[in-house]
């Protein structure tokens, strides 16, 4: 295992442990004003990078900006509905639905024209029976907590494919201030209206607070850049889907979270289902398809 390897496994470890960052976090602070605090640490922590790594800033400032805006709008609404679906279910659950949208991402591509290869289906298909054995109960409910971590999915998907449509024509760590910064204000007005934020609850809560900013944000991010430098892109999102595991981990070690046998055979759907899905293909040369009959 080289190193870039260990700087991907560590990125993992490190988003899936904020999920309990995030549940002690609130013990002080409203959903909003965790986010907001959050939000404004992870920029801050993110302005040194363009000193360290000196990227390309983009010529096009306008694709800056409005994708930024865009970028930020569907951060805050995903970390929104993460924070607030954490206050009723616990945090191996929400990494686990989180983490569903790697495989909900090919199905939105294919409204864009993405090409899903066959194996792909397959990993998206136990995925799905995982979400259900995990989320929905016995007499076909669905725990609310579950439900509004379900929704971030859908704002996180969105995320995934405006990212990957805005890497083409600006550089990564511009396009991460920008959009963290667009968070942190829509969270901000948002605490101040629905929530009366205290000096007091962010003293409390401020070791999750900086996990879940600095750490989560301008350190992983950093190790994710370096890692993937080395790393193709299959492997890289195989390793970090392994965040949904750090998340149950990090419950059960810091939280005694339990799950269900069921939640637990869910669990491994997913996760199945999230390797399958990524799992990298083997393209044959040109010589070798040559070669063929």
């Amino acid at each position: 295992m080289s190193i870039a390897h260990l700087f991907l496994w560590a990125t993992a470890a490190i988003w899936g442990f904020a999920f309990v960052a995030q549940s002690v976090g609130m013990e002080s602070l409203g959903p909003h004003s965790f986010n907001a605090v959050r939000f404004l640490l992870a920029t801050l922590s993110l302005l040194p990078l363009l000193f360290i790594f000196k990227p390309r800033l983009s010529q096009n400032n306008r694709t800056l900006w409005l994708g930024g805006l865009t970028a930020g709008g569907c951060l805050f609404l995903g970390f929104t509905c993460q924070q607030i679906g954490l206050q009723y279910t616990t945090a191996g659950n929400a990494g686990f639905i989180t983490s569903m949208y790697i495989v909900f991402v090919p199905i939105f591509g294919l409204m864009l024209g993405h090409k899903t290869e066959k194996h792909t289906w397959i990993g998206v298909g136990l995925a799905l029976i995982g979400l259900y054995s995990l989320t929905v109960g016995p007499n076909l409910s669905i725990n609310k907590g579950d439900a509004i971590e379900l929704l971030g999915t859908l704002f996180w998907t969105g995320h995934v494919l405006i990212i990957g449509y805005l890497s083409r024509y600006v550089s990564a760590l511009p396009l991460s201030i920008v959009q963290f910064s667009v968070a942190t204000i829509l969270a901000s007005v948002t605490a101040f209206t629905l929530e009366a934020p205290t000096m007091d609850g962010i003293k409390m809560a401020w070791w999750p607070l900086v996990y879940a900013g600095v750490a989560s944000s301008g350190i992983a991010f950093t190790l994710q850049t370096l890692g993937q430098k080395k790393i193709s892109p299959s492997i890289s999102a195989l390793i970090l889907s392994s965040e949904a595991v750090f998340a149950v981990l990090g419950g059960w070690i810091f939280m005694e979270e339990v799950l269900s046998t069921r939640a637990l055979v869910g669990c491994g759907f997913i996760m199945t289902g999230m390797i399958i899905s990524q799992w990298p293909r083997q393209t044959k040369t040109p010589i070798e398809l040559a070669q063929q009959p």
